[in-house]
């Protein structure tokens, strides 16, 4: 668990598939991290989830690392790093800690031992532990409790996620760090650091689902309350959309990029009037210069419904979907955040 003093500094690094984007965090009075600064640099090091430049994620990582020490007046020497889903494996796991004397009921030291214990797991080759999430502490008495330090009881279970990732992922994640000249406090799937950020109080204790479409992928996360059930990544994003708008109208990408922004998460069936769309970039005169918008919203509809085709497939596989309540969609893929 992460003990934190007022005054702390967080940092935390995204490496996206189209920019490295990073954080900076303080504790405040009331024991929250603050936003103190963000910064991203454009970055092409990532490709279909797999890392193909370490040397350009590193220095979008060094870039940004000089901007926020520039700007925040900080020194940075480490930071956390986030995870592709495609990468991480999620098992679950649950112990019973009996406690020597019930009378001076549950220490700190017995819930670091059970800790130990629900983390000592058969590790698959290849894989290595980077985290554990504690979803819960049950009593003997079938009480949950949030802290089990203190209760009079002789025993306790716990159960936990212990998340693996792939070591040959993580190696590269640290040459990577190397090379930008810091060190890892710890790697976290994406969707795990969204959660907080994202999701509401309710939706916190929901069966929750968070995609997250991004420039060149689609994270998911699914969540139970507080337990993480499963996360994996879908190789399409906001990229593809836009690449499609340019295809079939035969535009700049930047023009259909914009396009994209302005019609995002349109569906045709909202449309109260079809208006007309003139295009500025179309190179060839034998085609329409002016389309209407239901034309251009079937463009952007046809690649989402197969992004959730295949988010749909992953999860019937899983055998998860009929546990999920809530679906909550983010990433800058698809909306129009900063633009």
């Amino acid at each position: 668990e992460l003990v934190l003093a007022i005054g702390d500094i967080i940092v935390g690094i995204d490496i996206g598939s189209s920019k490295v984007s990073l954080v900076v965090g303080e504790v405040n009075n009331f024991n929250q991290i603050e936003l103190v600064y963000t910064v991203e640099h454009k970055c092409k090091g990532i490709k279909k989830t797999k890392i193909i430049d370490e040397d350009e994620i590193a220095n979008a990582i060094l870039k940004s690392i000089q901007d926020a020490e520039r700007e925040a007046q900080i020194k940075i020497n480490s930071a956390y790093i986030t995870i592709s889903g495609k990468y991480v494996t999620i098992v679950q796991n649950s112990i019973t800690k009996t406690i020597k004397d019930k009378f001076a009921g549950i220490s700190s030291k017995d819930v670091s031992s059970a800790l130990m214990q629900v983390k000592d797991i058969d590790i698959p080759e290849g894989k290595s532990i980077i985290d554990i999430v504690t979803d819960k502490f049950v009593l003997e008495d079938g009480r949950t409790v949030e802290d089990p330090v203190g209760n009079l009881v002789s025993s306790f279970s716990i159960s936990a996620q212990v998340i693996l990732a792939d070591k040959e992922y993580i190696r590269q994640l640290s040459n990577i760090c190397k090379k930008a000249d810091i060190d890892i406090d710890g790697i976290i799937p994406i969707t795990l650091a969204e959660r907080n950020l994202i999701l509401d109080t309710n939706e916190l204790n929901d069966n929750v689902m968070i995609i997250d479409i991004g420039a060149g992928n689609t994270e998911i996360g699914i969540f139970e309350g507080s337990a993480f059930e499963y996360t994996n990544t879908i190789p399409l994003g906001g990229d593809n959309i836009t690449r499609d708008i340019q295809m079939v109208l035969n535009i700049s990408e930047e023009e259909a990029e914009k396009l994209k922004r302005q019609y995002g998460l349109a569906m045709k069936s909202y449309i109260d009037n079809d208006n007309e769309i003139v295009l500025n970039t179309i190179e060839d005169s034998s085609k329409n210069r002016v389309i209407k918008s239901s034309e251009l919203i079937e463009i952007i509809e046809a690649r989402i419904e197969e992004i959730f085709t295949l988010i749909n497939k992953d999860i019937t596989n899983q055998g998860i979907k009929p546990k999920i309540n809530n679906v909550i969609l983010t990433g800058q893929g698809i909306t129009n955040i900063n633009k």
